[in-house]
């Protein structure tokens, strides 16, 4: 992982300027990752501030760079938080680690809650109710849909 100094994460790319899968730290303290968006059968957009998955391995691959806000063509494994409105094919930067605000409301769920993709809808996360669920974030202030990610990278 490298410190980024200038780092524009709104940038969308339609072809890799960095190392799918490469992680950055800016001085803000969070931890970003640099992936490829998959809209998958759905033709989901990707939304700004909304939560992207780990596309299963028939959409996309099983190196944990391609990503989609498709719940019903990931694995339910929540990969960031995106920082652009990325575009089937194109590439850009999901945040990973640290305090995010999302742009869209949980499914369910309470401050100190664990967060998971399952049960959730398109773009956000749902509490988690069963060991199995792959937690992803904790509920900092569920009213004002701020969470501290902790997504698996």
């Amino acid at each position: 992982m490298g410190y980024q100094i200038g780092l524009d994460l709104t940038v969308i790319d339609t072809s890799p300027q960095f190392k799918l899968g490469e992680l950055a730290q800016l001085d803000d303290g969070k931890i970003y990752k640099y992936v490829k968006y998959e809209a998958a059968s759905a033709a989901t957009a990707g939304v700004a501030g909304e939560v992207a998955y780990y596309a299963t391995v028939a959409v996309g691959d099983a190196t944990g760079t391609i990503v989609t806000s498709d719940l019903s063509d990931s694995d339910e494994v929540g990969a960031g938080v995106l920082q652009a409105a990325l575009t089937d094919g194109s590439y850009g930067w999901i945040q990973v680690k640290g305090i995010a605000t999302l742009t869209i409301a949980l499914t369910a769920g309470a401050d100190g809650d664990p967060l998971t993709a399952t049960g959730a809808a398109d773009g956000t996360l749902d509490v988690s109710a069963a060991v199995t669920d792959v937690v992803c974030a904790v509920a900092i202030d569920a009213s004002e849909k701020i969470i501290l990610c902790d997504f698996p990278h």
